[in-house]
């Protein structure tokens, strides 16, 4: 028996979404919202720390204000954007887990937890299903709608117990070992998956293959790709886009 197989057995088996592009727009974004949007847009040295400050007062209200007890739903009889959803990587060409030279892929969950785990892509599908049709969220203004499957991280967080301290969770890749941190309340909202199908069909490599982090809660950026690393924190890390000058929260 595997130790996925013993903690399985020993375990027990809203709102309309609201448009931060919208209220950024009216005024309820920090003046950091609307300068560190942009790729390595630090702003003037002599600016950065009133930025990092405004940064910090707009998280504030944006954990307010989303406050994570909202579900995304994509509207009625929008059209799935199927081959047209873009893909991103940062890689010079589309990151392809190599099992030759690295073995066969898995997803350690770790850190700050009780149970640690390794996780095959079987493993995953064995674990409690969720598909959901949601809206993807990008921080060009773009939103495309598409149907992610795969398991929740909450699912995951229950088999690894996590210490009273982990408060944050990085989510880290073999694209380049880009990654990005959470807070917990995000990275465990229903709506926060680890996703291996994308439209019903396993994931391709240009969509983040074996697995990938994805929720509508969160701008495109924070959604990382390529996974091979779910790490349990006492303190956030920061990320590859948010220490690069986007915002850390980065909550839709």
């Amino acid at each position: 028996m595997t130790p996925l197989d013993r903690i399985l057995r020993a375990s027990p088996g809203g709102t309309d979404p609201i448009d931060r592009r919208r209220f950024l727009a009216l005024g309820g974004g920090s003046l950091a919202a609307a300068l560190l949007a942009a790729c390595d847009s630090h702003g003037p040295r002599r600016a950065e720390r009133i930025l990092r400050y405004a940064e910090r007062k707009n998280e504030g209200v944006e954990r307010w204000l989303l406050r994570h007890d909202s579900m995304d739903r994509a509207p009625a009889g929008a059209a799935s954007a199927g081959r047209a959803l873009p893909s991103y990587y940062v890689a010079p060409t589309v990151p392809v887990w190599d099992a030759a030279a690295r073995g066969p892929w898995a997803l350690e969950v770790s850190g700050a937890v009780r149970r640690p785990l390794r996780l095959t892509l079987d493993d995953l599908q064995r674990l409690p299903r969720v598909a959901q049709r949601v809206n993807h969220y990008c921080v060009e203004g773009w939103t495309a709608v598409a149907t992610w499957t795969g398991v929740r991280v909450a699912e995951l967080a229950r088999l690894v117990e996590p210490a009273p301290e982990a408060q944050y969770v990085d989510f880290q890749s073999f694209d380049d070992d880009y990654h990005e941190s959470w807070d917990l309340e995000s990275a465990t909202h229903p709506q926060t998956l680890v996703a291996y199908a994308l439209d019903g069909r396993f994931l391709a490599p240009a969509h983040g293959a074996p697995a990938r982090l994805h929720s509508p809660i969160k701008l495109g950026y924070k959604n990382t790709k390529y996974l091979t690393r779910v790490v349990f924190m006492p303190r956030r890390n920061g990320g590859y886009w948010s220490d690069q000058g986007y915002e850390w929260y980065g909550g839709t």
